[in-house]
């Protein structure tokens, strides 16, 4: 939506390189010395008010710099003109971003609405800018005075400014203005109303819950018999207790998981993927809007906007990957589904028994633990949570030679009580940025795990840099109490997210348009992926995951069990993300007949692309919010484990601590972020063996990825026969 900006982007007192006074940013980064301060080390955020005025002044300074551009300075001084203005504007963005979506204090919430409102309409007036336009294309056409990332900013922005439809007559680009804030709009809108409606089932008696999830549930009663005088008398005597479910996505998949009630299993899965129906209108006028604005920039499909930028360069080679995954996927897929079916009959003690979609979790759970003798409570031993961060802070420093330090928090540069702060160091470099932790759920906070960029890194001049800051958000239970023990999956997650992290934290590129995670968006998955991978590896794992009482090292035993676990049903995971990837494309893709609905249209993928029933009335691409943050791009993610698998095995699997390899990794790939064409730096990294051309695109090459899997094994078995 926004041309000038790239993704997330907070420091230090830096000067403007286009003026002759010196510019105060206003956050920084060194220890308190208890000195106050705002939100984020951001002077102006001591208060909810002081967005206004962080809004202010980053208008005020962009206008300067405007003027400044106006005159057509050199070649270089637009595009680090240009690339000032981006840092100002994000700074608001991201700010007011992460605000909205943490902080307790609905007062801070509701003005950094307001500022991510306010912020948004300056940038169309910057989008819409010809004078900015003008200068970027000048400054392209003078490449040959530019150094290769300079270049290739000028390049970007230019087609940035032209995606935004600065090209387009007034009226169409009225009408794209206008778009772009009904999809704004739309976006929040989808995301708050899952937050607002996660559905709810009352199960009565209480005895039908699995008593070690009792604590995720509200406890409710009833009247067993007829409102009568007597019974109300003996109220005490007369009431049933039981629980009220609330179907949000965690206890949902923990009663699924958990619950050997099959009436009250199908009960919460059909409530939880059925609400909130307010999205149903949502998706469709989101899908329209998106539609009719790609058309308007004279593309085919929301799809082809989005994609072609990217490697895969078009919906057709997308589309290529993911049939030729979901054919390849299928006979292995089908063969996990008639073992889960054979489980289930046998437990059942029945000899024609139906598979149901809300058995899935149950049965695969109690399979491996069955064929690995594996306790969940016993893993979660061994993950304490501050065990696991010095398990990152252990491999951030095997890899990379960089050490995590914790520093203190200056008076109100907190949003809650839970939040950590570390400053990352490098022995030669120095200090390299700084990685806020806030990782305790608690009510009104965003529900899931992410990376929140605060501010990106960018070169001030020959001795300045300005730091890159982000922001890792989790959800795990508990409250400041680093001894809150973790499941693996959980585990996984936070690896997953620290390998975002230090994508940004590690990157060193002249300009925050590229800092770090800002790369094409089937790139940017590849860095946490990769890093998925050291949260299974025994020999990782030996060096910090400690039983949180007697203090031993997570036996290898445990582990191989684990691991064998998570590989039982990898075909039906892999099947189910290439079906969400292809009902992403398809939902944005060229339109469909217009009798048929979104929910028609979903569930006739399923019953194509998957082993599994459609439950009619269910509706779960209703709460799936990547539709919103990665519209058209969720093959993203399959790309990335492609990637990251290849990586992993050419590059990491013999040694995955070593300090070479992770330098490798870093000098060729990370501090790089978006500044160099995703397909020079993995063959920079791997060499031949990482992706391949088709049409015009470019896919991952998935020979590693299958091996994974079992899948080419597989394949060539079927040949055989």
């Amino acid at each position: 939506m926004w041309t000038l900006i790239r993704r997330t982007a907070p420091f230090v007192r830096c000067k403007s390189c286009y003026s002759d006074h010196s510019t105060t940013r206003h956050f920084y980064t060194r220890t308190s010395n208890g000195v106050p301060t705002g939100l984020y080390g951001f002077d102006h955020l001591k208060s909810p008010n002081g967005f206004q005025r962080f809004v202010d002044d980053a208008i005020e300074r962009s206008s300067e710099l405007v003027n400044y551009i106006s005159e057509m300075p050199s070649s270089v001084e637009i595009i680090r003109a240009m690339d000032e203005i981006s840092d100002a504007v994000c700074s608001v963005v991201d700010s007011a971003e992460l605000c909205r979506q943490t902080h307790p204090d609905r007062e801070f919430v509701e003005e950094a609405s307001k500022a991510s409102m306010r912020i948004s309409e300056y940038l169309h007036y910057l989008n819409t800018n010809h004078t900015l336009y003008d200068a970027v294309k000048k400054a392209e056409l003078d490449g040959y005075l530019l150094s290769k990332e300079a270049h290739r900013a000028a390049n970007h922005l230019r087609s940035d400014f032209e995606k935004g439809g600065i090209h387009l007559c007034a009226d169409k680009l009225d009408r794209v203005n206008q778009l772009n804030m009904d999809i704004f709009q739309l976006c929040r809108e989808f995301n708050q109303n899952i937050i607002n409606d996660p559905g709810h089932v009352d199960i009565f008696p209480e005895s039908r819950i699995p008593k070690h999830i009792h604590h995720l549930l509200k406890p409710i009663c009833r009247l067993t018999s007829g409102p009568s005088r007597e019974s109300l008398r003996s109220w005490d005597n007369k009431k049933e207790k039981g629980f009220r479910i609330t179907t949000d996505s965690r206890t949902l998949q923990s009663i699924l998981q958990c619950t050997s009630d099959d009436e009250v299993r199908k009960m919460v899965y059909i409530q939880g993927h059925s609400v909130p129906q307010a999205n149903h209108e949502v998706l469709d006028l989101l899908v329209a809007a998106r539609n009719e604005l790609a058309q308007i920039m004279g593309y085919r499909s929301y799809a082809e906007f989005i994609v072609m930028p990217n490697m895969a360069s078009s919906p057709e080679v997308v589309m290529s990957f993911l049939l030729e995954m979901s054919k390849m996927i299928k006979p292995k897929a089908d063969e996990e589904f008639e073992a889960i079916k054979n489980f289930k009959r046998k437990s059942c003690g029945q000899k024609y028994v139906h598979l149901e979609p809300w058995d899935e979790a149950y049965y695969t759970a109690m399979m491996k633990s069955s064929t690995y003798n594996l306790d969940a409570c016993v893993v979660a031993s061994y993950f304490p949570l501050g065990q696991c961060i010095e398990g990152l802070k252990m491999l951030a420093e095997s890899l990379f030679g960089v050490t995590f330090h914790s520093v203190p928090l200056a008076p109100g540069e907190s949003w809650h009580p839970d939040v950590l702060k570390l400053s990352l160091q490098h022995p030669e470099e120095g200090e390299m940025g700084y990685l806020y932790l806030d990782l305790y759920s608690r009510a009104g906070k965003y529900t899931g795990c992410a990376n929140f960029a605060i501010k990106g890194g960018r070169r001030l001049s020959e001795t300045e840099y300005q730091l890159p800051v982000v922001a890792l958000i989790c959800n795990f239970p508990g409250s400041h109490n680093l001894s809150v023990r973790l499941n693996h999956h959980e585990v996984e997650t936070l690896f997953h997210e620290f390998g975002h992290a230090l994508h940004s934290l590690l990157s060193r590129t002249d300009y925050q348009h590229f800092s770090g995670t800002r790369v094409a968006l089937d790139f940017a998955e590849t860095p946490s992926n990769l890093f998925e991978y050291y949260a299974w590896d025994y020999r990782v794992l030996r060096r910090f995951a400690k039983h949180y009482l007697t203090g031993e090292i997570v036996p290898e035993k445990l582990v191989k069990s684990m691991q064998g676990a998570r590989d039982m049903f990898a075909a039906t995971e892999l099947q189910r993300q290439i079906f969400y990837a292809l009902v992403d494309q398809t939902l944005f893709g060229e339109r469909l007949g217009q009798t048929r609905d979104t929910s028609s249209i979903v569930a006739d993928m399923k019953r194509q692309h998957t082993s599994w029933n459609h439950v009619e009335g269910t509706h779960w691409h209703i709460r799936f919010s990547h539709f919103i943050n990665y519209g058209a791009g969720y093959y993203s993610y399959l790309y990335a484990k492609c990637f990251a698998a290849t990586i992993w095995q050419k590059l990491c699997q013999e040694d995955p601590l070593s300090l070479t390899t992770g330098t490798t990794i870093r000098t060729k790939f990370l501090q790089h972020g978006g500044a160099k064409e995703p397909a020079d730096m993995l063959n920079d990294l791997v060499g031949d063996g990482i992706l391949r051309y088709c049409n015009g695109g470019i896919v991952p090459d998935i020979t590693s990825f299958s091996d994974e899997v079992k899948l080419m094994e597989d394949k060539q078995e079927q040949i055989l026969l």
